[in-house]
């Protein structure tokens, strides 16, 4: 097994994780924040159907200084309000929603860059050193 195919592997299975968070996150608090009418109308614009889970789990796993400035910004209606979020979560939600997140994200961005690197022939020339 090459060292690509073994990070990939490893990647995948952190990505296959992140989809079963994907599904318990949008079940156990998206659908309750779905519900109250309160926070309805504050996860944010939906591009496709449950973008939603993402823009949630996204405004509850940032740092407060970058929500802020998602909310000062114009286009502040396609980021879900972070504060009304926090009001109505508890700290399972928090926490879930920070795994699935960052989850999600480092093993899609680690994907498009395992990508690049065996485009660029970084993985051939590894294999190649005796």
């Amino acid at each position: 097994m090459s060292l690509f195919s073994a990070l990939l592997g490893i990647t995948a299975a952190f990505a296959f994780i992140a989809c079963i968070l994907y599904v318990i996150f949008g079940q156990v608090t998206v659908r309750k924040l779905r519900n109250n009418p309160e926070t309805r109308d504050k996860l944010g614009f939906e591009f496709v159907s449950g973008w939603d889970i993402i823009k949630v789990a996204q405004a509850l796993s940032l740092p407060r200084f970058m929500t802020d400035k998602f909310k000062q910004s114009p286009l502040s209606g396609l980021f879900a309000d972070a504060d009304a979020l926090h009001k109505y979560t508890n700290r399972f939600d928090q926490i879930l929603a920070l795994l699935f997140y960052w989850l999600l994200m480092t093993s899609g961005l680690t994907m498009i860059l395992l990508v690049i690197l065996d485009s660029t022939g970084l993985f051939s020339y590894i294999e190649s050193l005796p």
